[in-house]
């Protein structure tokens, strides 16, 4: 018995020896005590947590060289590997974590659209709900900061930059036609259905190293990585019919578009100032296929066609008669995506897009016919090294061959072309100094062969999250873009234009409420002049054009204040000149609007199932020339104004009627003036207003949605 308690004893003895005590004080790095945090050895039961001043302490019996965890909630996890024996009264300090939701983003000059982003300016349904869009994603982002209002164009005009400095891109791969074609004073329209994509990012400025060729701005649509529900979409409308299918089979699933518009029912029932010959006519059909392979990797392949035709007479002051205009288009897009992670946080992306896009134009007498073969390929890597550092690199190559041949009156031809093949590559960090202070490094560089020319291109952004819902951005960044085909055709002794951008963001986040503020600076360099009237084979072409552009845009929206009511408010202030084209001295663009307001608001009405909405849209007087006057751009239009109202009434889950008016009050908007060539005999310039093509727009459409769970429907796509 004795010798049996002696070696009990001796066990317990052994057991008292062989713990160790592992203790210390877990602060954050201001020296706070952090209470609760978990410490405990990674691969064993042995840990604790720590007291309100932050201190812990247990014991362990395990030897050797272990791991201690120490972790909480919004903290980076602290890992040490050492003998547990060095374990002991440690002073360990978290670093906050950069990846919660409260943690500071980079977004000067940046607004998203997408129920995945931090901070969302818009939302996927706002692109189609907004009266005045038309259910166009271009005329949505119109109502933004930034954007001016040039509505007999209808392509987005950013920042003092043309229509042709925004370029816009599908699941990262670049559209080279992204508008239908148009005639005068006939706003263009965005040639993709809003509701297939999940997400958009518009950048106003200062955007990522990863994009190239555009000065001004880039548009990035995301379409849906995955669909879930089987469903018919069939949509009847007083311009036409459209009819929309999803399928989905285990991995795969195909959503198919189609739609038919023909404007002669409605163009008689409600008559413009044009003579149509053959009034607006398309046909436009989407594809878009996904398969998710096992190791969650996803490929989509995204296909389009489209095709317009129509013929119209329309008033010119210099030609009794009219000019008749008509103008026959065939558009073919491809694009596919494929995007995978794998081992040691890589993931890879990659696409390729092809456009093939024949326009046949007749203008009185002389017929054009354009024809462009694009495509674009692309590969992308990023590498997380870890929460606070992040790297983006890639290469891209874009091919474009344009030709032209052009007839005129005496039936002599002429041809025109070029080749323009662009190397670009680029590489990006995202560095996050603390939850609360974050910067994006990059640089880009892309070799011309049509040029011969390389360009350099650094882009930083930097970001500081002042206090719990508010935060300032900076940015800088160079940007090339090589001149448009209507000089290349005829001329490639060019530099490619060149435009510098500086940004300062404010914004402030909370609660269903936005308001942002922002301040820029652009420098344009190496724009295109030419000396005549309009851009002519035997022109004098030159880089010795420049400008700038300095404005404020102002952003607040609010869907909190007001039950079942979401409004955002919108204004930019727009300073800008150049001296490019055929300018004889520095100017302000004639589609520049020194003001621009947007106000949009939408409300639901429960007891009568209805979603009501109006827009308004203020723009100040543009520069024309005025012949009877010295001077160049010498007058300012009027100020432009337009309301535009909408109704969505559910007559049950899966059928709704819709309404809208645009321009409801019939505001006489004007965009400029046209002046005889030749003065009357009191020596005076007649001229004659350049007005819409109709006051009002009149929309009425029912929309429905078949499937199983007889709940979808396709308020989203109104």
């Amino acid at each position: 018995m004795k010798q049996l308690l002696f070696i009990l004893c001796l066990l317990i003895q052994g057991y008292v020896v062989a713990q160790t005590i592992i203790s210390g004080n877990v602060t954050d790095n201001k020296g706070n005590p952090i209470e609760g945090a978990n410490v405990y050895l990674d691969g064993t039961y042995d840990g604790t947590s720590t007291d309100n001043n932050g201190i812990f302490s247990f014991s362990t019996s395990e030897v050797g060289t272990r791991t201690l965890i120490v972790s909480f909630i919004s903290f980076e996890t602290f890992s040490k590997l050492a003998d547990v024996k060095e374990f002991n009264k440690l002073k360990i300090k978290l670093r906050e974590d950069v990846n919660t939701l409260d943690a500071v983003t980079i977004n000067a000059g940046t607004f998203e659209a997408g129920d995945n982003a931090k901070v969302t300016a818009l939302k996927p349904l706002d692109i189609v709900t907004t009266a005045s869009a038309l259910g166009d994603f271009v005329g949505a982002l119109q109502t933004l900061p930034g954007t001016s209002t040039v509505d007999e164009d209808g392509r987005l005009f950013v920042r003092g930059g043309d229509a042709e400095e925004t370029q816009i891109f599908v699941d990262g791969i670049r559209v080279f036609k992204p508008y239908s074609p148009s005639a005068n004073n006939i706003p263009s329209r965005g040639r993709f259905s809003p509701f297939l994509f999940k997400g958009i990012t518009f950048s106003t400025g200062g955007y990522s190293a990863e994009y190239g060729q555009a000065l001004s701005s880039v548009l990035l649509l995301n379409t849906t990585d995955e669909v879930v529900e089987e469903k018919t979409d069939l949509s009847f409308m007083t311009v036409g019919l459209g009819v929309g299918n999803t399928q989905v089979f285990g991995k795969n699933s195909l959503s198919v578009n189609a739609s038919y518009i023909n404007l002669a029912p409605y163009q008689s029932a409600f008559q413009d100032r044009n003579t149509w010959h053959k009034p607006v006519q398309s046909f436009s059909g989407e594809a878009v296929y996904r398969f998710k392979f096992k190791n969650e990797s996803l490929l989509k392949v995204y296909g389009a066609f489209s095709y317009t035709d129509f013929d119209l007479t329309q008033e010119d002051i210099n030609y009794e008669e009219g000019v008749r205009f008509g103008l026959t288009n065939r558009n073919l897009y491809f694009n596919s995506s494929y995007k995978n992670s794998f081992g040691d946080e890589w993931k890879i992306a990659t696409g390729v897009s092809f456009t093939n896009d024949q326009a046949i134009i007749k203008v009185v007498d002389d017929e054009i016919t354009d024809e462009e073969n694009s495509a674009h390929f692309k590969v992308a890597m990023k590498k997380r090294f870890s929460n606070r550092f992040k790297l983006n690199f890639g290469a891209e190559y874009f091919v474009t061959n344009f030709k032209e041949n052009y007839k005129n009156v005496t039936n002599e031809a002429y041809k025109y072309g070029f080749d323009n093949n662009i190397l670009g590559t680029y590489a990006e960090a995202d560095i996050f100094f603390s939850k609360k202070l974050a910067s994006k490094i990059g640089i880009r560089g892309d070799y011309s062969e049509l040029l011969n020319e390389f360009t350099f291109s650094p882009r930083a952004s930097i970001a500081y999250k002042s206090g719990k819902n508010a935060q300032f951005s900076f940015a800088y960044g160079r940007f090339f873009q090589n001149p448009k085909n209507d000089y290349l055709k005829f001329n490639t002794d060019f530099n490619a234009e060149n435009t510098s951008h500086f940004i300062a963001n404010y914004q402030y986040v909370k609660n269903k409420q936005i308001f942002r503020v922002e301040g820029y600076y652009k420098k344009y360099q190496d724009l295109v002049k030419y000396d005549t009237d309009s851009f002519l084979p035997t022109t004098n072409y030159s880089n010795l054009g420049n400008g700038y552009a300095k404005g404020i845009d102002v952003f607040w929206r609010d869907n909190k204040s007001v039950k079942n009511t979401d409004y955002w408010i919108s204004y930019s202030f727009l300073d800008t000149e150049r001296n490019y084209k055929n300018y004889p001295t520095t100017a302000t663009p004639n589609f520049a609007s020194a003001h621009n307001l947007s106000v949009v608001g939408k409300h639901f009405i429960k007891d009568l199932k209805s979603q009501v909405g109006f827009s308004y849209n203020f723009a100040s007087g543009r520069n024309y020339t005025n012949p009877n006057k010295t001077g160049f751009l010498n007058n300012k239009t009027k100020n432009y104004n337009s309301v535009s109202v909408n109704w969505a009434y559910l007559i049950s889950q899966q059928k709704i009627l819709y309404f809208s008016v645009n321009n409801v009050l019939g505001h006489q908007n004007v965009f400029g003036y046209n002046y005889k060539n030749t003065p009357n005999m009191n020596g005076v310039f007649d001229r004659q207003a350049i007005v819409p093509n109709a006051d009002r727009f009149f929309f009425v459409g029912f929309f429905w949605t078949i499937s199983d769970n007889k709940k979808d429907n396709q308020l989203d796509n109104l």
